[in-house]
């Protein structure tokens, strides 16, 4: 029985959203905005902690498992090995900068903060267009369901044992398409399914018109 990796898809649309415009709302917080920038701030070091736990459960489960698997492919799942490595690499650079900048607002470390963050999103963008078209369809081919459903549980268990868990689902949700966002909320597990359709989409709604209300451009789709 072949894989179907639609889900991975679905979550690496929300990763290349939210990188790209991160630079943006950092760019929202006005000098010396302590408040907002703390908002700023917590929600990017969420969405910073998704990507690594994210790229942490393919260094483990993923990666191992294939290459052994791919003898005519493994340049392939070495070079999506480092680049991780370098995303890491900039990824540091962004939980350097950010928790000084979620302090002070400061409009210096601002515009750095943002800069890494756009080198973040160019590097993302380019690795997860390779992911999608050469990795997923070895998966396909070579991964067994469980091995590829252990991947997936593993994403869910990361998630935060809070309110903060139907932001980010909420995110993964926000650009799928009805079917894409029946079929994801039928992987988490069934208490969560019913409080995101009870009360979850209202703390995901909330939480993004607090961060975009007063930046141009983005505005809420999906998750309706």
């Amino acid at each position: 029985m072949a894989v179907d990796t639609w889900e991975m898809v679905v979550v690496h649309r929300a990763f290349r959203r939210e990188f790209r415009e991160a630079p943006g709302l950092v760019g929202s917080v006005r000098t010396g905005d302590r408040k907002r920038a703390e908002l700023v701030g917590g929600y990017l070091a969420g969405i910073v902690s998704m990507l690594h736990h994210h790229h942490s459960g393919e260094d483990d489960l993923l990666w191992p498992v294939l290459l052994p698997r791919v003898a005519l492919h493994t340049e392939l799942v070495h070079r999506m090995e480092s680049q991780h490595k370098q995303l890491a690499v900039v990824i540091d650079r962004i939980e350097e900068l950010l928790p000084g900048w979620r302090v002070t607002g400061d409009a210096v470390a601002g515009r750095e903060l943002a800069g890494v963050f756009a080198e973040a999103s160019a590097l993302l963008d380019e690795h997860l267009a390779e992911e999608e078209t050469e990795i997923l369809p070895l998966v396909a081919e070579y991964l067994t369901p469980a091995e590829w459903k252990a991947i997936g549980d593993r994403g869910v268990a990361s998630l935060p044992k809070n309110s903060t868990a139907f932001v980010f689902l909420g995110l993964i949700l926000r650009d799928a398409t009805d079917d894409e966002g029946r079929a994801f909320l039928g992987l988490v597990p069934p208490p969560v399914r019913l409080f995101w359709h009870v009360a979850g989409k209202g703390v995901y709604r909330r939480a993004y018109r607090r961060l975009y209300d007063t930046v141009p451009g983005p505005r809420m789709t999906g998750v309706a």
